[in-house]
């Protein structure tokens, strides 16, 4: 089976115990103001565009016969900077799995292991689970929005040790406002996750003014209760990405404001 990522990163400390690969697969249903992972929103391949490398040579704009340069009217290749790349890799199963097991004794030694995030894993389902399955004695885990049908959600969800299960607004009208989707689906998978008897733990992002607030804090500490719960502090650099594949960031960057967010729950942990 054939999956897109349009990233792994190698000793990630916060995607699950210990030190992890992180595998980012491509496609989103959400469309979150604040996300830090533009390039991962859409299904298809894009353009990455680096223009404070670009000297305006406008070699990329000669005509080329590479397959891969057709799609983009560009010549990836000609830059002499290295402005121009492609965001998005087609990938089998098989191969993926290959790349991740190289790291297979580092991350039994140190207890860390595999996680699948995005971008959203639940979009590829399929070959999410195809891949998992590959990994044999490797400890896997998913970060989820967990906007999906509940039959998918536990189907993934039953091919890994560990779920980072993201909550990010309680308020339905909030959730569709600032993500573009309905968080029903979520909040139905989050009551299944809670009595699965699965390791997970809830994400918080902690966006100023639309989910730091008192009202959307106290209202997802009810949902959460006592089950562990990480929240993650907004990144001020988080629109930096967006012109170079040609989006628009819409949020104002503002850092959180000086208040101790974990008051609202009975077992949370500020990231750094």
């Amino acid at each position: 089976m054939i999956g897109t990522i349009f990233d792994i990163k190698e000793f990630t400390i916060h995607d699950g115990p210990g030190p992890r690969v992180t595998v980012f697969l491509k496609g989103c249903p959400l469309k979150c103001q604040w996300c830090h992972n533009p390039e991962g929103l859409k299904v298809e391949k894009q353009l990455m565009y680096k223009s404070n490398l670009c000297c305006h040579c406008d070699a990329c704009r000669m005509l080329c016969t590479h397959e891969e340069c057709q799609p983009f009217q560009r010549c990836l290749h000609a830059c002499p900077n290295g402005c121009l790349s492609i965001v998005g890799e087609d990938v089998s199963s098989e191969e993926l799995a290959s790349r991740v097991q190289r790291y297979a004794d580092m991350m039994t030694l140190m207890g860390g292991g595999a996680t699948f995030s995005g971008g959203e894993p639940m979009l590829q389902a399929e070959f999410v689970c195809e891949v998992a399955e590959k990994l044999n004695d490797i400890h896997k885990a998913v970060q989820t929005s967990g906007y999906t049908d509940l039959e998918t959600y536990q189907k993934v969800v039953a091919q890994m040790e560990f779920v980072l299960q993201d909550i990010k607004l309680a308020d339905e009208e909030e959730h569709i406002r600032y993500t573009g989707v309905s968080n029903q689906k979520i909040l139905r998978n989050i009551e299944w996750l809670k009595e699965s008897g699965k390791e997970f733990v809830f994400r918080v992002p902690l966006i100023p003014g639309i989910t730091d607030t008192k009202e959307n804090l106290e209202a997802i500490s009810k949902i959460v209760g006592e089950q562990r719960t990480e929240l993650m502090p907004y990144n001020p650099l988080a629109g930096a990405k967006y012109a170079m594949v040609d989006m628009e960031y819409t949020l104002s960057d503002e850092g959180n404001r000086e208040e101790d967010f974990t008051k609202y729950f009975q077992n949370a942990v500020l990231l750094a």
